[in-house]
C-alpha cells in the first residue's frame, strides 16, 4: 500500500476566496496598491499559488471589478431618464468609491465585463425611449464617463496624497 499524496498546502483555497481577499485588499486601499505578494501573504500562500488559482494581476483587477459592478442594481426601468441616471449614479458612486481604483479601471476598460453590459444596455434602452434616437449612446457615454472620471480623480487623490 503506498502512501497517498500529500495534501497541497493551500487546500481550500480556491479562485472565489482569492478574490474575495482581492476585494477586500482593493477596499482597503486601491485596486493599484496591492501587489500579488500582498494578496499572497494575505491568504498564507506563495505568489505562484494566486498565478495558479487566479492569472496575474490583470486578471485580478478583472474580477475585482466584475465583483463590484456585479452589485449594481438597476433603477425601475419606468423612472424618467433623468431620475434613472439620478438613481444608478447616486447608487454607483458610493459603490465604486469604496472599492478605489475600479472607476478608474472601469474607465479604462469600457464595458468589456458581463456584469455591465445590463446596466448599459438599460441606460441606453432608457434614453432611447426618452426620444434621444442616436444621441443615447453618446449620451449614456458622457453621464457614465463624467461620474467615473470623478470618482477616478478622487482615488488617484486619496492613493498620492494619503
Amino acid at each position: 500500500m503506498t502512501d497517498p499524496a500529500p495534501a497541497p498546502f493551500h487546500v481550500g483555497l480556491t479562485p472565489t476566496s482569492v478574490v474575495d481577499a482581492a476585494v477586500e485588499l482593493t477596499r482597503g486601499s486601491h485596486l493599484m496598491s496591492w501587489s500579488i505578494r500582498d494578496l499572497a501573504a494575505r491568504l498564507g500562500v506563495a505568489p505562484s499559488v494566486i498565478y495558479h488559482h487566479v492569472g496575474g494581476k490583470d486578471m485580478l483587477c478583472r474580477r475585482v471589478v466584475e465583483r463590484v459592478l456585479e452589485q449594481i442594481e438597476l433603477p425601475d426601468a419606468g423612472l424618467p431618464w433623468q431620475e434613472w441616471f439620478r438613481t444608478l449614479l447616486y447608487a454607483v458612486g458610493p459603490l465604486a468609491a469604496e472599492y478605489p481604483g475600479t472607476a478608474k479601471w472601469t474607465l479604462t476598460h469600457g464595458p468589456t465585463l458581463p456584469a455591465m453590459i445590463p446596466v448599459l444596455e438599460a441606460g441606453v434602452t432608457v434614453l432611447h425611449r426618452s426620444g434621444f434616437g442616436d444621441r443615447a449612446d453618446i449620451t449614456y457615454s458622457l453621464l457614465l464617463n463624467n461620474a467615473m472620471l470623478t470618482i477616478s480623480m478622487s482615488d488617484d487623490r486619496l492613493q498620492h496624497e494619503g
